[in-house]
């Protein structure tokens, strides 16, 4: 998600052909309800943005992790590693569930 407009959402979409949904929040509300919407600084300029964060949602809709203030490399692999926990931790009889800071 992200504050970019619908058009350059496809855009990105069709430019690194990813095969999911990529959702537009040009009013930053989600943002803001996700508490991600903050004040940042570049080069001695203050302004509103998102902290690039991901948040893995579970089946119930329930956060289950976050990972704040994240860099793109490596964090694909970090995210796949949560996917695979949190899979294995869903596994009736398993006794684990993992939860995060949401």
């Amino acid at each position: 998600m992200s504050p970019d407009t619908v058009s350059a959402q496809a855009k990105f979409k069709q430019k690194f052909e990813l095969p999911f949904t990529l959702l537009a929040d040009t009013d930053h509300s989600v943002a803001e309800r996700y508490g991600v919407w903050k004040e940042k600084m570049n080069y001695g300029k203050t302004y509103m943005g998102v902290e690039r964060t991901t948040f893995l949602i579970g089946k119930d809709g329930r956060v289950t992790r976050v990972f704040a203030k994240v860099t793109p490399k490596g964090h694909a692999e970090e995210v796949a590693a949560a996917l695979i926990g949190n899979r294995e931790s869903e596994q009736p009889g398993s006794g684990r569930r993992e939860t995060g800071d949401a």
